[in-house]
């Protein structure tokens, strides 16, 4: 069992920024790769970056460039930079953990509850 708990979100204008971290306990051996994934009213969950335990990075197109994901493995949390926020961002954010399949980083059932970014002015 992995237990993970987000904080950090909030309300932030246009352009701003905002910081989201991840704390992961439990059976951390399991965790191949912690990531984030957002979900916004009426669309579905959007799966936004990961990173692996050796720090590789991937991120989706609608946040590349914007959004860095870090890792600290001694503390194990994984934190998400999210820079030049637009109202389209605006969503629910979940910490999620990844297992290596077959060449690939998959997710798990592991998620933690959630933290709500809200960008408007």
């Amino acid at each position: 069992q992995v237990q993970l708990v987000e904080s950090g979100g909030g309300l932030v204008q246009p352009g701003g920024s905002l910081r989201l971290s991840c704390e992961a306990s439990g059976n951390l051996l399991s965790i191949h790769a912690l990531g984030w994934a957002r979900q916004a009213p009426g669309k579905e969950r959007e799966l936004i970056a990961h990173i692996t335990s050796e720090g590789v990075t991937s991120y989706s197109d609608s946040v590349k460039g914007r959004f860095t994901i870090s890792r600290d493995n001694v503390k194990n949390t994984a934190d998400l930079q999210m820079n030049s926020l637009k109202p389209e961002d605006t969503a629910v954010y979940y910490c999620h953990v990844l297992r290596y399949y077959a060449g690939d980083y998959l997710p798990t059932n592991y998620w933690g509850q959630g933290t709500q970014v809200t960008v408007s002015s």
